[in-house]
């Protein structure tokens, strides 16, 4: 591995059913360690790699894998909005649009964005948002596109870390990085960045506390800009989830820190010879 990569070791048109035909729930226990080794109920992630700049036909770039996930997010503009009429005179906008490869998930899809693309472009938007200062990009629209490669489980929650690399690689004014992670809960167990297998995992009889949760978070500023939860949770549990997706958050912020260092080092001037 050479000084421009970064790495972090952790201890339907188009019809996306990389849910369904995820592994039988008999094959996944609900205790003892996880299938890929990584502990329950601790803040376990996967090994993550992250890459900026890789599209130079982009203003910025970002390409992360995590386990077998994989995204790669380029951004364009801020360019001039077209249709007069959606011009703000005061503010930018912030258009977002994630889609996975047909080659992504368990069944080939097609190039077509389906509903469920639809709704995560919808809160990835609104997880940066808050991040990213509109206001100082009048009459103006900044463009972000996420292409899933691989599909193995917390898509979301990588995607928001990607997209946000990527923003800060094109030099976009941001009050602060946004980072994601995600939590799978099962009874008074969880796992935290749940693969694809786990994600899909439902208990055979009723169970209280079972669900998902996927925050995007600000680290510098301390701020949640964006949470999405699916099942059914208590309050406490909730609440104890939330704080382990924060704490997930941090082990990922000095990662995401250096390899925007060495996008900066890799496109800086060298230094003139006097």
């Amino acid at each position: 591995m050479n000084d421009d990569e970064t790495q972090w070791v952790g201890s339907a048109g188009a019809r996306h059913v990389f849910l369904s035909l995820s592994k039988p729930a008999a094959s996944l226990p609900s205790k003892g360690p996880r299938a890929d080794g990584r502990q329950r109920d601790q803040v376990d992630v996967r090994p993550v790699f992250v890459r900026c700049g890789l599209v130079s036909q982009a203003k910025g770039s970002a390409y992360i894998e995590a386990g077998s996930t994989k995204l790669m997010c380029c951004v364009y503009g801020p360019r001039e909005i077209e249709r007069k009429d959606e011009t703000d005179m005061t503010c930018g906008r912030l258009v977002t649009d994630m889609r996975f490869a047909p080659f992504s998930c368990l069944e080939r899809g097609a190039w077509i964005q389906g509903s469920q693309e639809k709704d995560l472009s919808l809160m990835l938007q609104e997880s940066l948002q808050p991040a990213v200062r509109l206001n100082k990009y009048p009459r103006s629209q900044i463009e972000v596109n996420v292409m899933v490669l691989e599909s193995s489980g917390s898509v979301l929650a990588h995607a928001v870390t990607c997209a946000s690399l990527a923003l800060a690689d094109a030099g976009i004014e941001m009050y602060d990085l946004v980072l994601g992670c995600s939590v799978r809960q099962d009874g008074a167990s969880y796992v935290v960045d749940p693969s694809r297998a786990e994600e899909s995992r439902r208990s055979s009889v009723g169970r209280e506390n079972e669900g998902g949760l996927t925050i995007a978070f600000l680290p510098s500023l301390n701020q949640i800009s964006g949470l999405e939860s699916d099942g059914e949770m208590t309050e406490e549990t909730l609440t104890a989830a939330v704080r382990t997706c924060i704490e997930g958050c941090y082990k990922l912020y000095p990662v995401v820190q250096q390899a925007l260092c060495k996008a900066v080092r890799r496109a800086a001037p060298p230094p003139s010879e006097s």
